[in-house]
């Protein structure tokens, strides 16, 4: 059976094995606060520079252990690495260092790399620990020039060891260094606040309490706002935007009026740096007293702290890490005399490289703006993560509940203008398997509808539910407390409308509908690719219409991430270490794993990245018996040294022949007397369970994009009393694209499907296989032409109202 594969690229590529690292020694230091995460990235640097024909060293409690020398520079090994991944803070210390800051501790640090001939070094640290590294490179060559002096290395010496290049990785849990769209850290710091915050949301409900929450984010609010976003809080305070004079009044005012509309319980997030236009700090305790005082409500303060740092990281931390790590060693074996000191980061879903300067300048800058009080202008600085998460909470948060909204008494407009500016209909449905992160979606889309002054139709039961009348009006407070919900509240089907169309335009006719927005995954994009065709037959069908992808499978054309992927991602990888610490103790043991997704091998691929996977078997990478085989002798060729444990993905159709019982019986042969075997089918429980902070909020932000877009295309279309559009761009998939959200056509997405196995024929993720087969040891041909190329920060950021930046 063959799999579809990308068209090969003709030779501007440029190849990992063309880079040799042979002669060069890197070192690997984390710095600064912990961050999950970290020791991904180390076991990534380790291995890729071992695999390169590197020397690779660890540095021990971080500029403190260079400084000191001795034991705390040692060479690291493959096997030194193993068990790392899922381990939390960092295996390999950090520590605040007083002595690196001066010129003689330095002084120092230099003569212990020198002595073992380290002039590449890779620092995984905020921007103290980054700028640190960069003062040291450049007073690199003057300190070889003292050491020289006074007699502690020769002339040959400061030849050899001319050039120091540093790559930098931003570890932090608080998002707030500029240039990349998040840190190692945050993403896990993330799962532990939503983790607190549904356990709270319980026990609130139980007593009908409030409880306010403070977050980590001394100078950024990053966590305090998209834990706000991802939990639908009532109010969160930041320090990017402080509340306007008179908030204590409005505070209560909104709680008061959530209670009174039968919420049993209020969520206030706090920033520990939060404070108000004055510059007065706002505390946990502050607030709550502010709520008893004014409201009487039994309100509690929970003080997060390092909880948030600890814990094992998330499955977005570990394939964040990995590949950063894999890319610093490709941007240090490229660096040159001229190449700057550099930080490897994500924007988007793209791999890049930044001036480590132009980045820490950046952060300063966004500092300096909040001294000034220049709110707007810091969180511009910021990046468009932080600011399309900023404008999100506020379309969700400004907007009035039902009870405020319009009721008809205002002042009337006459004719299209009266439409154009008041109510149009717009339905929401789900369609195909449920996926967690559907529910903060349809919230999303309810509120940011009801807000555009749309009135927001809910569909049971997907088509199956609309062609049967399951139709009924959805207000403000039905969707409260949808975020954190998994599965599908509205009920989903995987039911094609092609066989009910003319029930379906009928249903269209009675309840007057003028939008449409399906949620789904590839049933939802077959789905609104017959009703786009069945327009030339059906009128009813010439409205706006949306998909926004949502499926564990990530297997939807015109998108690189489905809503629900990140949440299953985060099931198979905790699974997967519990699987192997099940084993702990044990003789050597080899797990066989069978993961969903149909014929889209994404879940096994990056589910096996994120897991330390030694073998991955997808639709899309043809293999054979001789490739079975292979594997076999090369993972009992690593049980025979120190290695304890092996784990082997399967996709659940990457073969009809060899099957998870087949290669499992193969593996049990081939293996006796050095491992034995066991296998595990996950099954549905990586399609249930609550979302993760990531698909939250991607749900809430793409929801909330997608009705803004039916707004504007509402308006475009309304002519003559009705909305009639039967353009091709009127029936849209919404995806992200490397860097953007954008809007594409179904019609023309179709020339990029594989129909037969529901899948794209071109794939980002497969990209991502060579850097899982290099971390498991095996030798391949990597191609780094998408790897990251230097580019400049750029301060110039998207209007407000341009919502196609990279979210």
């Amino acid at each position: 059976m063959t799999g579809p594969m990308a068209p090969q690229r003709q030779d501007t590529r440029k190849f990992v094995e063309n880079l040799s690292g042979a002669g060069k020694s890197i070192a690997v230091l984390t710095s600064g606060g912990d961050a999950q995460g970290m020791n991904a990235a180390v076991r990534a640097v380790v291995r890729m520079g071992i695999y390169v024909g590197a020397k690779v060293y660890f540095i021990h409690e971080g500029y403190q252990g260079m400084v000191d020398g001795g034991d705390n520079i040692k060479e690291a090994t493959w096997e030194s690495v193993s068990s790392m991944l899922q381990v939390g803070g960092t295996v390999i210390g950090s520590a605040r260092c007083k002595e690196f800051r001066t010129h003689e501790g330095r002084l120092k640090a230099a003569h212990n790399l020198v002595q073992r001939g380290i002039t590449n070094l890779c620092v995984i640290g905020g921007d103290g620990s980054l700028t640190g590294a960069n003062l040291f490179r450049e007073e690199w060559s003057g300190l070889l020039n003292e050491l020289q002096e006074e007699g502690l290395i020769d002339e040959e010496a400061v030849h050899n060891h001319s050039e120091l290049h540093i790559v930098g990785m931003v570890g932090s849990i608080d998002n707030d260094f500029c240039g990349t769209d998040m840190t190692i850290g945050t993403d896990s710091a993330l799962h532990r606040i939503i983790e607190v915050v549904d356990a709270i949301m319980t026990t609130a409900q139980s007593h009908q309490r409030t409880f306010v929450l403070e977050v980590m984010g001394r100078h950024c609010g990053y966590l305090a706002l998209v834990s706000a976003l991802a939990c639908g809080a009532d109010w969160v305070f930041i320090p990017e935007m402080p509340p306007e004079d008179g908030w204590e009044d409005n505070m209560c005012q909104k709680l008061s009026e959530s209670r009174a509309r039968g919420s049993r319980l209020n969520i206030i997030i706090v920033a520990e740096g939060a404070s108000d236009s004055q510059g007065q700090h706002i505390t946990s305790d502050f607030v709550k007293n502010l709520v008893v005082s004014h409201l009487g409500f039994d309100t509690r303060v929970t003080i997060l702290g390092h909880v948030q740092r600890g814990g094992t990281p998330s499955a977005f931390d570990r394939i964040l890490a990995s590949r950063m790590g894999v890319e610093a060693v490709l941007a240090l074996l490229e660096a040159s005399t001229n190449t700057p000191a550099c930080v490897v980061s994500l924007v988007g879903n793209q791999a890049v490289r930044l001036p480590l300067m132009e980045c820490v300048q950046m952060t300063q800058e966004v500092q300096k703006a909040m001294d000034e009080k220049k709110f707007e202008e810091a969180v511009r600085l910021r990046g468009r993560s932080f600011e399309n998460n900023l404008s999100t909470y506020r379309l969700l948060a400004s907007r009035k509940a039902d009870s405020e909204l319009p009721n008809g008494e205002e002042e009337k407009k006459s004719g299209d203008e009266e439409q154009c500016n008041s109510s149009f209909n717009v339905a929401v449905l789900n369609v195909g398997a449920p996926a967690a992160g559907m529910n903060a979606a349809v919230r999303s889309a309810v509120r940011v509808g009801i807000t555009e002054g749309h009135k927001m139709f809910a569909v049971n039961d997907g088509f199956e539910g609309f062609y049967k009348g399951q139709i009924k009006e959805i207000s403000w407070g039905d969707v409260g407390g949808w975020t954190g919900q998994g599965g599908s509240l509205l009920g989903t089907k995987r039911t094609l409308p092609g066989k009910h169309l003319e029930k379906i335009a009928e249903q269209i006719r009675i309840h007057n509908i003028n939008a449409l927005l399906v949620i789904g995954g590839f049933e939802a994009f077959e789905s609104l690719l017959q009703l786009y065709e069945a327009r030339a037959h059906y009128q009813e069908f010439c409205i706006p219409m949306c998909i926004l992808p949502a499926t564990i499978s990530n297997n939807v054309p015109g998108t690189d991430l489905s809503l629900g992927a990140d949440t299953s991602l985060n099931a198979i990888v905790e699974t997967c270490d519990r699987i192997k610490q099940s084993a702990s103790g044990t003789k050597r043991r080899v797990f066989i794993i069978e993961t969903m997704g149909g014929y889209c091998g994404y879940l096994a691929t990056v589910g096996g990245l994120a897991a330390g996977a030694d073998t991955v078997y997808i639709f899309e990478e043809d293999f054979d018996i001789r490739d079975l085989q292979n594997n076999v002798e090369h993972l009992t060729q690593k049980m025979k040294t120190s290695i304890q444990r092996g784990l082997v993905l399967r996709n659940e159709n990457s073969n009809e022949n060899f099957t998870t019982d087949f290669i499992y019986q193969l593996y049990s042969e081939e293996g006796r007397g050095v491992f034995d075997c066991r296998k595990n089918v996950l099954g549905h429980m990586q399609q249930g369970g609550t979302p993760s902070p990531f698909d939250r909020n991607f749900g809430t932000k793409v929801a909330a994009k997608a009705i803004q877009w039916i707004t504007r295309m509402l308006k475009e279309s309304y002519k003559g009393g009705r909305v009639f559009t039967n353009s091709e761009d009127s029936a849209c998939l919404l995806g992200m694209r490397r860097r953007a959200m954008v809007f594409q056509p179904v019609a023309q997405l179709q020339e990029e499907t594989d129909f037969v196995h529901r899948i794209p024929k071109e794939q980002w993720w497969l990209k991502l296989r060579p850097v899982m087969k290099i971390l498991a040891k095996y030798k391949t041909s990597y191609d780094m032409s998408d790897s990251g190329q230097l580019e400049h920060v750029t301060q110039v950021r998207p209007k407000e109202s341009d919502f196609s930046a990279a979210i």
